[in-house]
């Protein structure tokens, strides 16, 4: 009896370790990646980047360079004075929230519905919002040039078969009831392990070695996949390889935030499981 009591509790320790590995990851990509105006706010929190915006200033110095090329002003183009005009632009507070646009555009090809609008074989973004700001006007009509209404950059050089428009909408989808649902799994069953455990503190201890476990295995995934995003990273090149660059490790730093506050969560647990039984030993002893 002892011996089923003791494999159930344990038993349901390896599930709440489980639900809350998938709790935790799940939730993070939910709320930054898969959610549009979660994926907005981290493009909008990049840009102010000093590297993204050095790319992103190339970037746009190269198209407004084209731009003056194609439309045959009498005057030489200063390159050095477009690219002064980009770095202030890129540097100034109107361009992080043209640059959560531009990623919203980005971010709606691949998650939405092909049926939704985002129309489209190519996966890219559109800059001409960012060249019809005043600082570049200035520059562009002085060269009797007009910034077309949509002036798309492609995202990838070369785009593997398998990525296609919409290919994630199934993701958005579903991916709010996942999330959703592995935190209540991982909750509900950490409530049962404190229920079913004789000793509170034990218990408390063990759910934070759980959290523990999650956050540290957590860190290690993010360091393997670290290969993988290497090898998405070599389909795109030149400014848009450097602003992709920026943008992932921004993605990273903030899951290693969500692990690291796992960690210390776990650690929070320890000691408080700890003090509860070191305090439950001296009552029996009384």
């Amino acid at each position: 009896m002892r011996f089923a009591a003791a494999t159930s509790r344990v038993v349901l320790w390896l599930a709440t370790t489980v639900a809350l590995a998938v709790a935790i990851p799940a939730a993070w990509t939910q709320l930054n990646i898969v959610n549009e105006g979660g994926y907005a706010a981290l493009a909008q929190k990049a840009a102010g980047d000093p590297a993204l915006q050095s790319a992103m200033a190339s970037e746009l110095t190269t198209r407004a360079m084209a731009l003056m090329a194609c439309g045959g002003g009498r005057y030489p183009v200063d390159s050095s004075q477009v690219h002064d005009v980009a770095s202030a632009f890129t540097a100034g507070r109107e361009f992080p929230p043209l640059f959560a646009r531009a990623n919203r555009a980005a971010h709606g090809w691949l998650f939405a519905d092909p049926g939704s609008g985002h129309n489209g074989d190519q996966w890219v973004v559109d800059v001409a919002p960012m060249l019809k700001d005043a600082s570049f006007q200035r520059v562009l009509s002085s060269h009797n040039v007009t910034v077309p209404a949509n002036l798309t950059v492609p995202i990838a050089v070369s785009m593997p078969q398998s990525l296609r428009q919409g290919q994630l909408s199934r993701l958005a989808k579903w991916g709010p009831r996942v999330s959703i649902g592995a935190a209540a799994l991982s909750g509900f069953l950490a409530l049962l392990t404190l229920a079913a455990s004789r000793r509170r503190g034990k218990a408390l201890t063990s759910l934070g070695v759980s959290a523990l476990l999650v956050g540290a295995a957590g860190w290690a995934g993010t360091e393997i996949g670290g290969r993988y995003v290497n090898d998405a990273l070599n389909r795109s090149a030149g400014d848009i390889r450097r602003i992709a660059e920026v943008m992932v490790g921004h993605t990273e730093a903030g899951l290693r935030q969500w692990l690291d506050l796992t960690l210390e969560a776990g650690a929070v647990l320890v000691g408080f499981g700890v003090l509860v039984a070191i305090l439950g030993g001296l009552r029996k002893k009384a």
